[in-house]
């Protein structure tokens, strides 16, 4: 199989579930507003401004890229995060990616009263609980009086596993299996077909693929430049103790690193 068959025919495998095919979808509006409505069990819904691929900064560390936000007309902040394997801690993804994006919607001054609610919606296609449920809403709960309490987040996590007969559980099939589209989701089956099965969305989704891999191709060698630099660095810096020219101390600070770490590093 020629490369630009292969790249064609891993762009026709994709499905809503993958993060690639989900970002094209929710370009649309229609497609966000008739996902949240069955994700939050609410006809009424409406969303003012979906961003796919949202890009949340830390100054202090880890950034992360939303995969959807939305906000609503009510006034509530929607994130989704799309997950198809089961290899991390999604609740502290979920816990992470909640807070940074709540510390990201707060101007500077805001009362806390009047920081926006956030909701968090994560999609999978395993059931992250194991608990046989398609949704879970996790809430918190006063462990001393069972009462419930809300500060203004919300947790739902969906999952593909578990069918049972439910809307969401039929949008999850159109999430997750290659021909499965529903009439109950016309513009979520609309916008699936037409990148998986048209001409011209097959092509969008090569392009898609295509950038994804040089841009991962790239922060590869950008990361194997940084980890030279940093090996050279401790080359240089294990030399100059050994030869008396640094302390232990005046190697670990350059390394910005403590004695311990830097001694087991470089093997003294």
């Amino acid at each position: 199989m020629s490369y630009n068959a292969k790249i064609r025919a891993d762009a026709m495998s994709l499905n809503p579930i993958d993060d690639a095919l989900f970002v094209k979808m929710a370009e649309s509006l229609k497609v966000c507003q008739e996902m949240l409505r069955i994700f939050l069990r609410d006809k009424q819904l409406i969303v003012l401004e979906n961003v796919p691929q949202s890009i949340v900064k830390n100054l202090q560390g880890r950034s992360c890229i939303l995969d959807l936000k939305c906000r609503l007309s009510s006034g509530k902040i929607v994130h989704i995060e799309v997950q198809k394997a089961d290899d991390d801690d999604h609740q502290r993804r979920v816990r992470y990616n909640s807070s940074l994006l709540t510390s990201n919607i707060a101007d500077p001054g805001t009362k806390f009263r009047d920081i926006p609610d956030v909701i968090s919606v994560f999609i999978s296609k395993f059931d992250v609980f194991k608990r046989g449920k398609a949704v879970y809403h996790v809430e918190r709960i006063i462990k001393e009086t069972g009462d419930k309490v809300y500060n203004g987040t919300q947790e739902i996590y969906i999952n593909a596993e578990i069918d049972d007969n439910s809307d969401i559980a039929k949008l999850m099939k159109v999430f997750v299996e290659d021909s499965y589209y529903d009439d109950k989701f016309p513009a979520i089956s609309e916008r699936k077909r037409i990148f998986k099965t048209t001409e011209e969305g097959v092509n969008e989704m090569c392009e898609v693929i295509e950038r994804n891999r040089a841009e991962a191709r790239a922060e590869g060698r950008a990361e194997g430049r940084a980890e030279g630099r940093v090996e050279g660095q401790l080359s240089l810096l294990t030399k100059l103790v050994k030869l008396n020219k640094l302390t232990l101390k005046e190697a670990a600070d350059a390394a910005d690193m403590t004695e311990a770490n830097f001694r087991k590093l470089a093997l003294l």
